[in-house]
């Protein structure tokens, strides 16, 4: 992670000592190949989202925003390193309610744990296509004040230059899903609503 984000997150979330150890964590974590590009993640195209049944009988959904973070990438190497940065209180359902409730001690607790981190670990690649074709992302899920590791597996993942933005650009889309007792986040499950919850995470990121 570069100094300029990790300012730019000290900055916006000025939290207990145990959030800052937290993306200590990441700045350490976040080494990659010395021949990967450095791309900083566009917040305003980077979320994380999520889908959990309710009662059997629809489907609950709602996302983080305002994501942050780094990716390093390098495709002739095969190589890559991304780091997510998540804000809990950017959580919207389109139910302020419901929000609250997710946010609260029973869930999120986000007065304690105000931010989630994904940190990735290993990068695949389909071998049998043409370039370096993003297969899944092997990494670990902070949130709740817990670390557990999780598989995104990559729908689409594509880098161009941007003519808007002057330089090039990477993004893609990865999907997974958790249980979300792992993280002490088990209320309810007894009463129907199930602990698996699946996670859609989109990401941009410019070359810097």
């Amino acid at each position: 992670m570069s100094h300029l984000l990790f300012d730019q997150i000290v900055g916006h979330y000025r939290k207990p000592l145990g959030v800052l150890l937290l993306l200590a964590g990441v700045v350490i974590g976040s080494g990659a190949s010395s021949h990967a590009a450095t791309y900083l993640l566009e917040p305003n195209n980077t979320n994380v989202r999520f889908a959990i049944d309710h009662f059997n009988t629809s489907t609950n959904t709602g996302g983080f925003y305002n994501v942050t973070g780094q990716l390093d990438y390098d495709p002739r190497a095969k190589t890559g390193s991304i780091s997510l940065v998540i804000p809990i209180n950017s959580l919207n359902t389109g139910n302020k309610a419901f929000d609250l409730t997710l946010t609260g001690a029973d869930f999120f607790d986000m007065e304690q744990f105000p931010l989630a981190f994904f940190e990735s670990t290993k990068w695949y690649f389909n071998n049998d296509k043409a370039g370096a074709d993003v297969a899944k992302v092997d990494g670990n899920l902070t949130m709740h004040g817990v670390t557990n590791p999780i598989t995104l597996t990559a729908t689409k993942f594509n880098c161009y230059f941007s003519f808007i933005a002057k330089k090039s650009v990477c993004g893609g889309d990865f999907t997974t899903t958790i249980d979300r007792t792992k993280w002490d986040m088990g209320k309810y499950t007894l009463l129907g609503i199930t602990e698996k919850v699946t996670l859609n995470v989109q990401i941009e990121a410019a070359k810097q």
